[in-house]
C-alpha cells in the first residue's frame, strides 16, 4: 500500500504525546502517572480514543475517538508513549514499565505503589472490525477498480451471480474494507501489472488479483502465492488460453512449495488432493476467478471454455508438496530452484486416477503398478515421445519402498519410462524433470499414488512451468 502522508488534524504537538483509552486497564493504571508528567512540566499531550474525559488530571487532553491520529501513527498498543520533534515521531515505548517510562520521560519515582510491569492492551485502530474501515475512511480511495453500487434490497451474493462473477459457488463480496485487507499482504503496489490475461489478453493489476482472491475466500498471506500463479500461468509455457479452449478434461494443477507452505497452513498430507482446506481450496479458486473475470475465459456454448466434460479440478486443484518428510529433493529443485525456495508449480491436468499396490515390497515390482496403470489410462499416442504430460503424487508408503531400494526420482522416470516406451515398441528418450512430474504428498496410511492425467504436452500444448514467488 502506497504511504499516505497524514492530513492536518493527525499532525502531533512537539514533545510527549501519550495515546490511551480509558477500556484499558493498563491505561488506567497509569492515569495517575500521566498527572505526575503533567505536573512535572515534560510538554504532555494526551490523546484518548474512546472517553473525552478521560484521563483525569491532565490539562493538555485530546479527543481521538475518530482514531484519526492513531490510526496514521500506527498506534498499535495502548497506552503508547511518543517522542515528537518538529511534527516527527523519534521515539515509541508501548505498555507501562516504570524504568522505562522514567528513562523516556526523565521524571524519577513515577507510579510509586504500581507494578513495575504491565503489558498494553490492543489500539482500537486496529480493531478486527475498526481497522478495515479506517483503512477504507483514511486511504484517500488508492483504489482504482469500479465500484458496484447495488440496491438497498438487493441480494449482494444473489447480485454476483447474475452479474456473471461466480465460478457457480457462492463468492466472499469484494468490500473495499477486504479488498485493502487482502492488498495488505503483499507490498506490490495495488496499480502494478501481474499479467495480461488470455483469452481477452487484460492487462490485471495487482488490484484486480486481489478482488477475486477476496472473492475467492483467501486470506491476506495467500495474495503472494495468487499473485505468483497469475504471473506464471499467464505465460506461452503453460498457456492458459490454448488450455481454456481445449474441448478435453485438462484444468491448471497446482503445486506449491517452499516454508511458505507451513507459513500460511496449506495441506500436503491426508486428504490433500480433496476438500477441508482452506488455503488449498481458496488459491487456487482465485487463479481461477482472474482468468474468467479478468481475462474472459468462461464455459458454455458461448464462452471460450469448450471443455466436453471439463472435471472437478477446473474449479480449483492446489496442494503442496510433504517437503519434510520427503525421500527425495522438491519438486522445485527438479526445476532448477534451489530446495527452500518459494514456489509455485503449474501442469496442466485432471484426475486424479487412483495407483494401488499393497503387495510390492521392491521398487522393481511397484514400479509395474504404475506403468500398468500410466499404460490403461493413456493411449500409446500420448507417450509416443515422452511422459510429460504425466504428473506422480507418490505417497508415503510406496516412496518409502522405493527409497528403501535405493530409487531416487531419476530412476523412478527412467524405469517408467523404458518399460511403457518397450510395451509400444519404441526406443524411450531421456527422462526430464516433468516427464513424468513428480511430487511427495499425501496421507502416511495407505499403499497408494496418484496419477493426474495431463493435456497435450510441449510447445503445441501446454509446458509445465515452475515460478517463484516475489
Amino acid at each position: 500500500m502506497p504511504d499516505l502522508a497524514p492530513p492536518p488534524e493527525a499532525a502531533l504537538p512537539d514533545g510527549i504525546v501519550a495515546v490511551v483509552k480509558r477500556a484499558c486497564p493498563t491505561c488506567e493504571l497509569v492515569e495517575g502517572v500521566l498527572g505526575q508528567l503533567d505536573t512535572a512540566g515534560v510538554g504532555l499531550a494526551v490523546y484518548t480514543q474512546d472517553d473525552p474525559t478521560f484521563p483525569v488530571g491532565v490539562s493538555d487532553r485530546r479527543n481521538d475517538t475518530e482514531l484519526v491520529v492513531s490510526w496514521h501513527h500506527d498506534i498499535d498498543t495502548v497506552p503508547t508513549l511518543l517522542r515528537v520533534v518538529d511534527g516527527v515521531v523519534t521515539e515509541r515505548l508501548e505498555g507501562w514499565s516504570r524504568m522505562q517510562w522514567e528513562a523516556f520521560t526523565g521524571v524519577d519515582d513515577l507510579g510509586p505503589g504500581l507494578p513495575e510491569w504491565r503489558p498494553g492492551c490492543g489500539s482500537l485502530s486496529v480493531d478486527p472490525v475498526l481497522g478495515p474501515k479506517l483503512a477504507v475512511k483514511f486511504s484517500g480511495s488508492v483504489l482504482q477498480a469500479r465500484r458496484v453500487e447495488l440496491a438497498t434490497l438487493e441480494d449482494e451474493m444473489e447480485a454476483m451471480f447474475e452479474r456473471g462473477w461466480s465460478d457457480g459457488l457462492p463468492l466472499v463480496p469484494p468490500t473495499e474494507e477486504r479488498v485493502l485487507a487482502m492488498l495488505a499482504g503483499t507490498d506490490r503496489a495495488p496499480d502494478e501489472i501481474v499479467a495480461v490475461v488470455p483469452p481477452q489478453l487484460t492487462p490485471c493489476t495487482v488490484e484486480k488479483v486481489a478482488i477475486n482472491a477476496v472473492m475467492a475466500g483467501c486470506r491476506p498471506e495467500y495474495l503472494p502465492v495468487v499473485l505468483a500463479l497469475v504471473e506464471a500461468g499467464c505465460t506461452d509455457t503453460f498457456n492458459i488460453h490454448g488450455l481454456l479452449c481445449t474441448t478435453y478434461f485438462s484444468g491448471p494443477v497446482i503445486v506449491v512449495n517452499g516454508p511458505i507452505v507451513k507459513a500460511i497452513g496449506m495441506t500436503s498430507g491426508h486428504n490433500c488432493l480433496g476438500q477441508g482446506n482452506r488455503a488449498n481450496a481458496s488459491i487456487g479458486r482465485a487463479f481461477q476467478l482472474v482468468i474468467r473475470n479478468v481475462g474472459g475465459g468462461r464455459p458454455g456454448r458461448d464462452g471460450i471454455d469448450r471443455a466436453a466434460f471439463g472435471s472437478p479440478g477446473k474449479l480449483t486443484f492446489c496442494f503442496a508438496e510433504n517437503e519434510d518428510d520427503s525421500p527425495w529433493e522438491p519438486l522445485c529443485a527438479d526445476a532448477g530452484f534451489p530446495a527452500g525456495t518459494n514456489t509455485v508449480s503449474m501442469f496442466a491436468g485432471h484426475g486424479p486416477s487412483a495407483v494401488v499396490d499393497q503387495l510390492a515390497r521392491t521398487p522393481d515390482v511397484l514400479i509395474d503398478a504404475f506403468v500398468r496403470k500410466v499404460a490403461s489410462n493413456f493411449d500409446p499416442k500420448f507417450f509416443a515421445r515422452r511422459l510429460d504430460n504425466l504428473m506422480l503424487v507418490i505417497g508415503p508408503e510406496h516412496a518409502r519402498v522405493f527409497a528403501d531400494g535405493g530409487w531416487d526420482k531419476w530412476r523412478i522416470r527412467a524405469e517408467l519410462n523404458e518399460r511403457l516406451f518397450a510395451s509400444v515398441g519404441r526406443t524411450a528418450p531421456e527422462p526430464r524433470w516433468d516427464s513424468p512430474a513428480i511430487v511427495f504428498a499425501g496421507g502416511d496410511a495407505g499403499l497408494f499414488s496418484a496419477l493426474i492425467e495431463g493435456w497435450v504436452s510441449g510447445p503445441t500444448g501446454s509446458q509445465m512451468i515452475c515460478h517463484a514467488l516475489r
